[in-house]
């Protein structure tokens, strides 16, 4: 049974509607508030029924003190990647380090297109995504001295200046089902972050076993990959399982319900962690 290690934390999916958007950031408020660790927003900018995410992410970083944020996950093929690593790195600075970035391949190709966005095939949107984590990695780099050059089939660098300089290491975690997707998380990536809705079953198993086999076929240590996971209202026994069993460490639950966000920071989450510290306790 896996167990990497990390430090539990929990957090609020949130749905970034434009019709109730001053409920969404109350809700965002909220999960500061009871002392959640983070709050997510989901990523759809062809969907004009939604506020555009990271527009979302700024306003409620402004309204929030302590909690982190994070797209859930961005949709690359509308964001350019280099714009992209300025943008987190400028939200991380202005909220004192409490940005971390999500990332998908993409999906719902007509609307990308309609929106002016180029459709890719199934293996290009990987590859894509690979070339788009160097990217932005390289504009993060800001200890290499000289200008960043990448020259990729999807995006490139062309001497871009690096910077500004993040207050913290930014995560990045990828929403991954497929094996190239998850052979990508394992080599490039600082997280796995699925749906449980979306997964079949045993997907956690097979997902973890194919992110450690690449991890370690590159160099890694798969300890070193946080194991995140988007789940609907959850109990106490069903998040104690997934930390203990499928080595699940971030729990971000899905949900506009400020009762259920109330219920999850005060008495699930406390009961998860006392639980998940005993086993941990018993089995070392």
């Amino acid at each position: 049974m896996p167990d990497y290690g990390h430090e539990l934390e929990f957090g609020a999916f949130l749905t970034p509607s434009a019709g109730n958007a001053d409920e969404v950031v109350a809700l965002a408020k909220l999960a500061d508030d009871v002392g959640l660790d983070l709050v997510a927003f989901q990523d759809h900018p062809y969907q004009p029924r939604f506020l555009d995410t990271w527009t979302l992410l700024a306003f409620a970083a402004a309204r929030t003190k302590r909690i982190r944020l994070a797209p859930d996950v961005l949709n690359l093929p509308l964001r350019a990647p280099a714009v992209v690593a300025r943008a987190v790195a400028s939200l991380d600075v202005l909220t004192g380090g409490r940005i971390e970035l999500g990332l998908g391949a993409g999906a719902s190709w007509d609307a990308i297109e309609a929106m002016g966005g180029r459709r890719l095939g199934r293996g290009e949107s990987v590859d894509a995504l690979e070339e788009a984590i160097d990217v932005i990695c390289a504009i993060w780099d800001v200890e290499q001295q000289e200008r960043a050059h990448y020259d990729g089939s999807y995006y490139s660098l062309r001497g871009a200046a690096r910077g500004p300089v993040s207050r913290h290491r930014i995560q990045i975690w990828v929403g991954a089902y497929k094996p190239r997707m998850l052979s990508l998380v394992g080599r490039k990536a600082d997280g796995w972050l699925p749906s449980m809705p979306y997964l079949g079953a045993g997907g956690l198993a097979a997902g973890n076993a194919a992110i450690d086999e690449a991890a370690a076929a590159a160099g890694r240590d798969p300890r070193e990959i946080r194991r995140l996971l988007n789940v609907v209202p959850p109990t106490v026994d069903e998040l104690t399982a997934l930390a203990l069993e499928d080595g699940i460490a971030t729990f971000i639950m899905i949900g506009d319900d400020a009762e259920a966000i109330r219920v999850l920071a005060e008495t699930v989450a406390p009961a998860v962690r006392e639980q998940v510290a005993t086993e941990r306790s018993r089995r070392r």
